[in-house]
């Protein structure tokens, strides 16, 4: 959530921010919550005159009536000044209700790198490895997969409807390996806390992390118990310390987690919806950090570094890419999309968006910390980056070392993780 001090003190340049984003009449949103927090901000000022008159008063008609002397004049007028103070809390209250309602619809502010425009303005900012070279024409993921016996996409029609998968043997092994070792990976050598969250969470928490109120109907939620389906583990994770006050010497924390995400994909038919390109429920390992503000941007690098990490070990050709502020998620300042080069389907698929949120979600979640003993708080920098996001991991391994006959033969260092390295034909 934007920070209302902000809007105060530079609202054109907080209007030219969300205008690069897309944001429509961004100038009138500005000056409509500026009028908005005028009004508050008066009728606060006038109630706080009031209520010091009232103390003032209250005195002196108790030294009155301590004298025998006649007050109810004064009586009289303090319950008229009694009203308007209960008649200006109403509009502070109904102001601060549509405060509430509005500024969580509004998007972060691009950081001042983010390049202008849409989805073409985007800009590869590097790029690792090359495309492999085949001798034959080579397979898409989802024609290796059924021939191997390792994807059973009728399957995932079958029993749940169209946009979900099944893995069968090595195919589900592989997934699960991967999990195993890319945790092991982050807790081992990047310093990062494992956890486990739960999958179901309150709407409050979705809030938090800005999946609502903007995407509600691309969640999944049960109307039974009014929770939600998480669309990905940054939503758990950040909110472990919602609400709370952290000590500065504990910044900053790292955490990774595996789960499962769903998403609705509301809006997406006809995209990409072959195979595993887009699915309703995919498995993920996120990685989230909670920074002090000056040290986010660092931050974001070395995350972007660290989820790159596994794309290079494993062998895969990749490009880092900027995304420009039209291509912004709602709640990040600033994103790196990190695409895999699939040469099957012929094309770059995301596995990972590392995102700087700076204190967006913070203000949400109510995420703050003490710099040092006796000193005010201040909104802790959140970030986020998937280390990285299945299936789209397991279609650019497929599609990368397949052979002409159709097999599979993986990366030597999955072996040990594993327990394979090839996979071919059954019988």
């Amino acid at each position: 959530m934007l920070d209302i001090r902000l809007l105060r003190r530079d609202p054109a340049g907080v209007a030219g921010a969300l205008a690069r984003r897309g944001l429509e009449d961004a100038g009138a949103t500005v000056e409509a919550l500026l009028e908005r927090d005028r009004a508050r901000r008066d009728a606060l000022s006038r109630v706080n005159d009031l209520k010091a008159l009232r103390n003032r008063a209250s005195k002196e008609i108790g030294a009155a009536r301590r004298r025998g002397d006649d007050a109810g004049e004064q009586i009289a007028l303090m319950r008229e000044v009694g009203t308007r103070i209960a008649e200006l809390d109403a509009t502070v209250a109904a102001v601060d209700e549509w405060l509430a309602g509005e500024l969580p619809s509004i998007p972060n502010v691009p950081h001042e790198r983010v390049p202008d425009g849409g989805v073409e303005a985007n800009r590869i900012v590097r790029e690792w490895g090359g495309p492999p070279e085949f001798a034959f024409a080579p397979k898409p993921h989802w024609e290796l997969g059924e021939s191997l016996g390792i994807l059973d996409l009728a399957a995932g029609v079958r029993v749940s409807g169209s946009g979900f998968t099944v893995l069968r043997g090595q195919g589900a092994a592989l997934q699960r390996g991967l999990i195993n070792w890319m945790i092991g990976m982050h807790t081992r050598d990047h310093g990062y806390t494992e956890v486990r969250v739960p999958y179901l969470v309150r709407p409050e928490t979705m809030t938090g992390t800005g999946q609502l109120p903007k995407f509600a109907e691309e969640s999944y939620v049960t109307e039974r118990d009014g929770l939600w389906l998480i669309p990905t583990a940054e939503v758990p994770v950040t909110n472990l310390h919602r609400e709370e006050i952290l000590p500065g010497r504990a910044l900053p924390l790292k955490y990774v987690a595996y789960s499962p995400c769903f998403r609705r994909e509301a809006g997406a038919a006809g995209r990409d919806t072959r195979g595993m390109l887009r699915v309703h429920q995919f498995d993920k390992v996120e990685l989230v950090r909670f920074e002090r503000p000056g040290g986010s941007q660092a931050a974001l690098e070395e995350l972007t570094v660290e989820a790159a990490r596994v794309l290079e070990l494993l062998g895969l050709h990749y490009r880092v890419v900027l995304l420009a502020a039209g291509d912004l998620g709602f709640s990040s300042s600033i994103t790196y999309d990190l695409e895999v080069w699939a040469p099957g389907v012929g094309k770059w698929l995301e596995v990972s968006s590392c995102s700087n949120f700076t204190d967006f979600q913070a203000r949400r979640a109510r995420i703050r910390y003490r710099p040092q003993r006796g000193a005010a708080t201040e909104f802790v920098h959140t970030l986020n980056g998937s280390g990285l996001a299945l299936p789209r991991l397991m279609v650019a391994l497929l599609e990368t070392f397949q052979r002409e006959d159709g097999s599979i033969l993986l990366p030597e260092r999955l072996g040990p993780v594993v327990g394979f390295t090839e996979i071919a034909a059954p019988g």
